[in-house]
């Protein structure tokens, strides 16, 4: 008798052993495949991807918004523009991302080039886009490059947990728009012009570089920085990104 529960028990842990244990939940990143952001993109990967076995949730990848639809976003949690331009989109894309966005199907970040918002490569600006990110289209940018000191004003929004006072990124763009999205946005941090070096005359005044929009039901952040590989170096941004990932998907 003992033997035979015990048989049956091995047998019962064995079929546990083949068993897959379900991811918490499902994300979508979507990239460019060349260009400036490549390089970012490359390490950007497998650092997701690392952090997804890690946390027990899945992702997948997609460098066009071709096969987008409605049907297409249902299984995710999650959508990241990562490096990836509002503009250029095929028409059914553009309305299932906003009613993604409207209704809270999922949560998104955004970062970098995702207020690349004007007109661009012969496309017209995407007036709803401009408007999730605080109603503000692209003006300039430091071509050059610039280190800069990134100042927290939100501490206890759960993306900023456990960062600093301040953080200094080494090397980034530093966009500018054509008003501070402030009034439309919650900002979460901004960036001290004064610590650009080498300094730069290319200066919005008010200038966030982490906002939310508490206006649509999507938990949604963007966070700016996104232009080089060494951002991954840098451990203020990846606890960012990584609070970013389980606040915007619900986990």
């Amino acid at each position: 008798m003992f033997v035979f529960m015990g048989f049956i028990g091995l047998l019962l842990c064995g079929q546990g052993w083949g068993q897959s244990k379900a991811p918490r939940f499902k994300a979508l990143a979507v990239y460019e495949n060349g260009g400036h952001h490549l390089a970012y993109s490359k390490v950007a990967r497998p650092w997701l991807d690392q952090l997804a076995a890690d946390s027990s949730f899945v992702i997948d990848y997609i460098t066009n918004m071709d096969k987008v639809d409605s049907a297409y976003l249902a299984p995710y949690s999650l959508f990241i523009q990562l490096d990836y331009p509002p503009y250029g989109w095929p028409a059914q894309a553009v309305k299932a991302f906003q009613e993604y966005i409207e209704k809270g199907k999922g949560g998104w970040i955004g970062f970098h080039h995702a207020t690349l918002l004007g007109e661009f490569d012969g496309y017209a600006m995407w007036p709803w886009f401009s408007k999730l990110m605080g109603d503000i289209r692209f003006t300039n940018y430091i071509p050059g490059f610039a280190s800069g000191r990134v100042m927290v004003e939100d501490s206890l929004h759960p993306v900023m947990k456990g960062v600093g006072p301040g953080f200094v990124i080494a090397k980034e763009e530093w966009y500018t728009w054509n008003k501070s999205p402030r009034a439309n946005v919650q900002v979460l941090a901004s960036v001290d012009e004064g610590s650009y070096s080498p300094a730069s005359a290319t200066k919005m005044g008010d200038h966030p570089v982490i906002w939310s929009n508490p206006q649509v039901k999507a938990r949604n952040v963007y966070i700016f920085m996104g232009h080089g590989p060494d951002l991954f170096d840098n451990v203020a941004y990846t606890r960012i990104f990584r609070n970013a990932i389980f606040w915007a998907s619900g986990h």
